[in-house]
């Protein structure tokens, strides 16, 4: 292959950073953005259609963890912003650095094949085409709604948290009878806005499991400040973590929730601060799973059943790459929601094709790909050499198999990591690639 000439599509969070990184290093790249603007799923309303912000949003991640290493988040932000404060910084960051003039905007990919050198062709949206050695996925992966099948017909509005702007839009809630469907960080956030006495008639949330609430503050503290240090041992720092949310929130069913059926910290954080609240105080009404639809009845797996005039499913989104061909089934996620790959960046054996912020992490995705550029770059310049491949499969298994060994088996669990252990992992593993390029001259 010939010098490095990079295609990276996306300009959300991970899409900047990794453009930063690269051009610090000197490697030539192209930027492509299918909105007239960067943020990603952090621009309300992106006129691409993909945000899935809605208007009362504030991350669930402290400013502390979020934030870029060399590009501080302003002195003046709240332990844990408003969405149109993580767009500014992402504007600012792409400013500061100089990365805006370098994206092309209002371009999608409409087609990425591989090249028989093992570089990539792109078919753009424009209907051009250009050819790159290099490709870099960074288009998220909250943007593809999974909305569940459920049988029946129900005669009031169905829809997906996804397309949730707030209680008049894009449908007016007042005085109606809601669902909502699951109990993650956005159900619970649209549950708790759309709980309120004067808005809903009656808010039930559906959940075919009990979740362990946490709070985000913990002695006046955001939360994700005081997380147990990475280099304590997995197993310590576990039980020290659950003891404390134990000790900190209870009983779930104290709140008139179901019990979870799992130990805390073995599901991807549902975090909240006013939902146990409002269950506690009735504004609240928990349910088992829908079973079906009946007209204007919602029936539940117990037997049981409410009239509803609208049903919002919180159901989470599907990893989607829809430039790659479909008959390309190993650049696809599997059945299962399954997408293994070398430190989260790289198929093994499928050279030239890197993904960036493609994880689940807790506390944050915000940097993540941050992290993950500085073992990119290196690679394009040659600092840097990959293990063989059968070595990065098993290097690939066992971090799986590290990352998940604390989660109950789950489609939503499939791509997470622990974002403090990970980064320390990938350091070691740029000391270890670095080491394999100097052996190798």
């Amino acid at each position: 292959m010939s010098t490095p000439h990079v295609a990276i599509i996306g300009a959300g969070c991970s899409g900047l950073t990794t453009a930063k990184r690269l051009a610090e290093f000197g490697v030539s790249y192209d930027h492509f953005e299918l909105s007239d603007d960067v943020g990603g799923n952090w621009y309300f309303k992106n006129p691409n259609g993909r945000s899935s912000v809605y208007e009362s949003l504030h991350i669930d991640t402290s400013t502390a963890r979020l934030q870029f290493e060399d590009f501080p988040a302003p002195a003046d932000y709240p332990d844990f912003p408003h969405h149109t404060l993580i767009h500014d910084y992402l504007r600012a960051y792409a400013d500061h650095f100089g990365l805006r003039e370098r994206i092309e905007f209002g371009v999608g990919v409409e087609r990425a094949e591989r090249r028989a050198d093992g570089g990539w062709q792109l078919t753009l949206s424009t209907g051009e085409t250009r050819d790159y050695t290099d490709l870099v996925v960074a288009n998220g992966h909250h943007w593809s709604p999974s909305l569940p099948d459920y049988p029946g017909e129900f005669d009031g509005v169905l829809l997906h948290s996804h397309s949730y702007v707030n209680p008049f839009e894009p449908v007016e809630m007042r005085g109606k009878r809601i669902v909502v469907v699951g109990m993650g960080n956005s159900a619970m956030d649209i549950a708790s806005e759309l709980s309120t006495p004067w808005m809903a008639e009656k808010l039930y949330v559906s959940a075919r499991r009990g979740v362990w609430v946490l709070p985000k503050y913990r002695g006046g503290v955001a939360a994700d400040k005081v997380m147990a240090p990475p280099d304590i041992p997995r197993e310590v720092g576990l039980a020290a973590g659950r003891a404390l949310i134990r000790e900190l929130v209870g009983s779930m069913s104290g709140y008139g929730l179901p019990e979870p059926d799992h130990e805390p910290l073995s599901a991807h954080p549902s975090v909240s601060a006013d939902f146990l609240t409002k269950a506690g105080s009735g504004d609240i009404h928990m349910r088992p799973a829908i079973e079906r639809f009946d007209g204007s009845s919602v029936v539940f797996t117990d037997g049981t059943s409410v009239e509803a005039d609208v049903v919002i499913c919180a159901t989470g989104y599907r990893m989607e790459f829809p430039f790659f061909d479909d008959a390309e089934t190993e650049l696809h996620p599997d059945d299962e929601h399954r997408y293994p790959l070398f430190k989260r960046m790289i198929k093994p054996g499928v050279e030239h094709l890197y993904f960036m912020g493609l994880a689940q992490s807790s506390p944050t995705i915000v940097n993540l790909a941050e992290q993950q550029s500085k073992l990119l770059a290196r690679l394009l310049t040659g600092t840097y050499v990959l293990p063989e491949v059968a070595e990065q499969e098993r290097i690939m298994r066992a971090d799986e198999a590290a990352h998940l060994e604390q989660y109950y088996a789950a489609p939503r669990h499939t791509i997470q990591i622990d974002f403090a252990r990970y980064c320390l992992d990938l350091v070691a593993e740029i000391e270890a690639g670095e080491a394999r390029a100097r052996s190798a001259g």
